[in-house]
């Protein structure tokens, strides 16, 4: 397949351009060639030196993750903004990032997959941003205590089987609102839409008090363990293209 071609497709199905405006990161085609053929692609969290190695060594010619190494602008190719370009052309290994439209996308995100995982159903859009969304809420179909929760999550890949719970919402849980990464400001959003819990990836101090006062459960799961779905849904899609593809599991444990 055409690098152009591919490129193309991933911008068209994650509604890249939506997110342009609200968006630090550089989403799209971060580095490399205007065209090409690609028969392997890559996938990982981060576009670390150490993913981007592991890619090339497995034969892929581009790599997709979800943070890349663009965020509002290169001013200096220098220190580890250049070792991780010089390993990306060095390997002739292009680069596609996609941030936010990859969190909030309905059915390939990653709000969508933590979802499915726990079980969440009659899902809407949810943890506005500007004209967008990044995140998802949804019904658990039946009440369940705040453990329930908290063991699904702990088995996410990357997990530490740790997930922090402010348990400070009712004694069972209903109705839970995701906004992977770092959501916790999405709080009072949760807590407006009559949300029992807000299932997200880390947390800032303020959260413990803003969650207490609002009677909202907030459940930490691990930044890295709540963005494995995206590019993992990536894969499969790229796999039904007819393409090779390769997973790197880099876990931060954060």
């Amino acid at each position: 397949m055409d690098l152009r071609t591919f490129v193309d497709r991933l911008d068209d199905r994650l509604d890249t351009d939506a997110y342009a405006d609200v968006d630090a990161s550089a989403n799209g085609l971060q580095i490399g060639p205007d065209s090409g053929s690609i028969e392997r692609v890559g996938f990982a969290v981060d576009a670390a030196t150490a993913t981007i190695d592991e890619a090339a060594d497995a034969g892929a010619d581009v790599l997709v993750t979800h943070h890349g190494v663009s965020w509002g602008g290169i001013d200096h190719v220098t220190g580890m903004t250049y070792d991780r370009i010089a390993a990306l052309v060095e390997n002739d290994l292009a680069l596609y990032v996609s941030h936010l439209p990859l969190d909030g996308h309905a059915e390939l995100g990653n709000a969508a997959g933590v979802a499915e995982a726990i079980g969440l159903a009659d899902r809407e859009p949810f943890g506005a941003l500007g004209p967008v969304t990044i995140g998802t809420l949804g019904g658990t179909g039946e009440p369940l205590p705040p453990e329930t929760i908290r063991d699904r999550l702990d088995g996410f890949e990357g997990s530490t089987g740790g997930t922090r719970v402010l348990e400070f919402g009712p004694d069972r849980i209903e109705r839970v609102a995701v906004v992977t990464g770092s959501g916790a400001d999405w709080l009072d959003e949760a807590a407006a839409a009559g949300a029992d819990a807000l299932v997200t990836g880390e947390g800032k101090q303020q959260v413990y008090h803003d969650a207490r006062e609002a009677g909202v459960t907030v459940f930490l799961a691990g930044h890295y363990a709540t963005e494995t779905f995206g590019v993992r849904s990536l894969q499969s899609l790229v796999e039904e293209w007819g393409l090779e593809t390769t997973y790197v599991s880099h876990p931060t444990g954060l």
